[in-house]
């Protein structure tokens, strides 16, 4: 967590720090970015540095939270967009992540690099103790009536499959280098077999 004198900070001197912080992280991944780099972007001495993060590794995780909490809420905006369909609104929302330029760099450094840590960050698009009245708000706007779960217990089990088969997926087009389409339609054909069942339905 940054530490209060980067809270405090003003606006454009925070957000200096941050695109220097991010231009590292997307050039390499975690454990080879280099604090000398980050102070020399953002032309801080070293000691002002420590003054706002415990380390690299501190100022790594705010911007991947601060990340994942602008994906949560696009994933909230889609909710909306498609009146609670859960798969409809997933592959968009697995398109806007393959899609992002912005961040693709640094999504990519993460996503290839995964630790458990990196791992719990990205869960909490769905999964959030920090935030249960979000995580709560969400939930309420799935249509669940087509869905087959009888409980909130099943919800949390299913969001939980859909996540790991999201991850994986942005895993694969990352690590393999797939275009695009080729990622999507990968997601499409497996987000289809969870929607549609893997029994065959007796006639």
């Amino acid at each position: 967590m940054p530490k209060v004198t980067f809270i405090n900070l003003p606006d454009e001197k925070k957000q200096t720090l941050i695109v220097a912080m991010k231009k590292e992280f997307s050039r390499v991944p975690l454990y080879d970015a280099s604090i000398s780099n980050i102070i020399k972007s953002a032309n801080i001495p070293r000691g002002s540095f420590y003054q706002y993060f415990d380390d690299k590794e501190d100022a790594f995780f705010f911007l991947l939270n601060e990340l994942v909490k602008s994906i949560r809420n696009k994933f909230g905006v889609l909710l909306e967009k498609y009146n609670g369909d859960l798969f409809t609104t997933m592959i968009e929302f697995y398109q806007h992540i393959i899609m992002e330029e912005e961040d693709v760099h640094f999504l990519k450094n993460a996503f290839l690099n995964m630790t458990y840590k990196i791992e719990l960050s990205f869960s909490k698009i769905f999964k959030d103790q920090e935030s249960n009245g979000r995580l709560l708000e969400l939930v309420s706007l799935l249509n669940t009536s087509n869905l087959n779960i009888s409980n909130h217990k099943d919800l949390f089990h299913l969001l939980q499959i859909v996540f790991t088969i999201t991850l994986r997926n942005v895993v694969e087009k990352f690590a393999n280098e797939l275009s695009q389409e080729e990622a999507l339609a990968n997601y499409k054909i497996e987000m289809n077999l969870l929607k549609n069942g893997l029994v065959r339905k007796s006639s």
